[in-house]
């Protein structure tokens, strides 16, 4: 599938504009996971054989790889029934703000193929919550997937941050039932702001009003949905420290590490374009924080791996280093939309070693 991909479809879709080609590709997508009888046969052929594996089990699901594909590729909902046919084994769509946005004016997504890298600065662009809660109704909900789904939400750009908060919470209300677990995303660069609520001083009134409505879940008689952060890969040391010891004191259920970065390192030092950095370039930053986290937490707290992931090696040292699962987005770009199931069978390998 990889020959064929570097042979005849990424020619095709790098001839394009790189958010027309990502909006091409979402429709391909959206028409398989529409196709059940196929997606059902390449999902026997993409996924681990289930009585081989067992699955792996993080803050209460079952995931059946530990593969997943990142938020930012299927903001609206609309691909994510295919995931489980690329060989995924979970999927987070979003990111999703409660009011409906335009995002950053285009071009803002730059693809760097020496590098295996991208830049983008959409901007949260979707159609919003309500719609996203719409559409998701129609679908196959928790405990009847094939995979586990996670929604990331972000703030409204108009939304100011005094009022970030029930912005965020607007949005978790909407969505939480049709979510198996939800993320809270504070670090992407592209909202003017945003990064800021990832101070302690913004980030525990935040996280601790959804812990709270969580727990009015749970009272009301419906299911609690394990809660995530995803940080940045630009905060210091002590700015992580910070954090998780926010998280420690509310119990959330896991981290993700990391979003894109706004560093420029190495060749990328001279290129002008704004927006977050991801791909290779990402990877040593994404691991050494993951190693972090992992160690200042004595591998008690979930961690999923994100940044520079684009074979088996980039994959496993995230592993290594004390992730759980791992998520991939930008590797997909340049590898192909298979490149799930040979990490996760690469990795379910070395496991068993």
């Amino acid at each position: 599938m990889g020959r064929f991909y570097d042979a005849f479809a990424k020619p095709y879709f790098f001839r394009q504009d790189p958010e027309h080609a990502h909006e091409s590709a979402v429709r391909a997508l959206t028409l398989l996971g529409r196709v059940r009888p196929l997606c059902a046969l390449l999902e026997r052929w993409a996924q681990l054989d289930a009585a081989a594996h067992r699955p792996i089990e993080c803050f209460g699901l079952k995931f059946p790889n530990a593969v997943g594909l990142a938020a930012g590729f299927d903001k609206n909902g609309e691909a994510w029934p295919a995931a489980a046919a690329l060989g995924f084994g979970h999927v987070e769509i979003g990111t999703v703000t409660l009011h409906a946005q335009p995002g950053n004016p285009r071009p803002r997504l730059f693809r760097f193929p020496s590098e295996e890298a991208v830049i983008n600065r959409m901007g949260f662009n979707n159609e919003g919550a309500a719609a996203l809660a719409e559409r998701l109704m129609r679908l196959p909900g928790p405990g009847q997937r094939r995979i586990p789904l996670g929604v990331n939400l972000g703030k409204t750009k108009v939304t100011p941050l005094e009022q970030a908060t029930e912005d965020y919470l607007g949005s978790f209300r909407l969505l939480a039932a049709h979510a198996d677990y939800m993320v809270v995303n504070v670090s992407s660069p592209n909202t003017p702001g945003l990064r800021e609520l990832q101070d302690a001083s913004w980030l525990k009134p935040l996280l601790a009003a959804l812990v709270a409505e969580n727990k009015t879940r749970a009272l009301a008689g419906k299911p609690r949905r394990p809660l995530l952060l995803k940080i940045a890969p630009d905060l210091s040391f002590p700015q992580i420290d910070a954090a998780l010891e926010v998280i420690a004191d509310l119990g959330l259920d896991g981290i993700i590490a990391t979003n894109t970065t706004l560093a420029r390192p190495g060749s990328f030092a001279t290129v002008n374009q704004a927006g977050g950095l991801s791909g290779k370039p990402l990877r040593r930053r994404a691991t050494d924080l993951i190693n972090y986290i992992a160690r200042a937490t004595n591998g008690r707290l979930p961690i999923i791996g994100v940044g520079g992931i684009y074979d088996e090696e980039s994959a496993a040292e995230k592993m290594d280093a004390g992730a759980s699962l791992v998520q991939v987005y930008t590797g997909m770009i340049f590898r192909g939309p298979f490149l799930a199931r040979e990490l996760a069978h690469a990795l379910s390998v070395r496991h068993r070693r």
